[in-house]
Order: structure tokens, then C-alpha cells, then sequence
């Protein structure tokens, strides 16, 4: 059974040249190399997405509503930013 599946895909441009200057200066082999590098940042980056939301915020979410009280106001923010500005001025 056949692991790899072959696409024909279009680029702008500017990424088409990139992916040719990957190879061109021996980074890659070849340009599939490139892509599927590239998708594997990406699917990486995907997955520290998803755990953030899992393991940080949606645990803060949970507390915030179980208890309103922890939220902390817009002018709150503001106010505690601009003295942390103030104070380093």
C-alpha cells in the first residue's frame, strides 16, 4: 500500500520562490521536502494551540465562571498597566 499521496498545488509567487531557494542552496533536496516540513510546523504549532486551550484556558475559563467574583475589569487593566508604564518610566 502506498504511504505518500501526490498534490498539485499553486503558490503565490513569493512562496514558490522561497520553496526554490530552499533547495537551490542545499537546505532541502527538494521542494516536497520544503512543503512537508513547512506542514509539519504547522501541525505542531496546531497542537500547542489545542493544549493551551486545554490545559490553560479552559481550566481559567471554569474557575472564572464558578467564581465571578475573580474577574478583573477593562479599567482595572488599564490602570495596573499604566502604573507598571509609569513605574518604569
Amino acid at each position: 500500500m502506498r504511504t505518500t499521496q501526490q498534490l498539485s498545488i499553486t503558490l503565490p509567487n513569493e512562496m514558490a520562490n522561497t520553496v526554490k531557494a530552499k533547495v537551490q542552496t542545499g537546505e532541502y533536496a527538494t521542494e516536497s521536502e520544503v512543503i512537508r516540513d513547512g506542514l509539519r510546523a504547522l501541525m505542531a504549532r496546531d497542537r500547542a494551540v489545542e493544549n493551551w486551550l486545554y490545559c490553560q484556558v479552559a481550566p481559567a475559563y471554569d474557575a472564572l465562571k464558578a467564581d465571578p467574583s475573580r474577574a478583573v475589569t477593562a479599567d482595572t487593566i488599564r490602570a495596573r498597566l499604566a502604573a507598571e508604564h509609569a513605574k518604569r518610566q
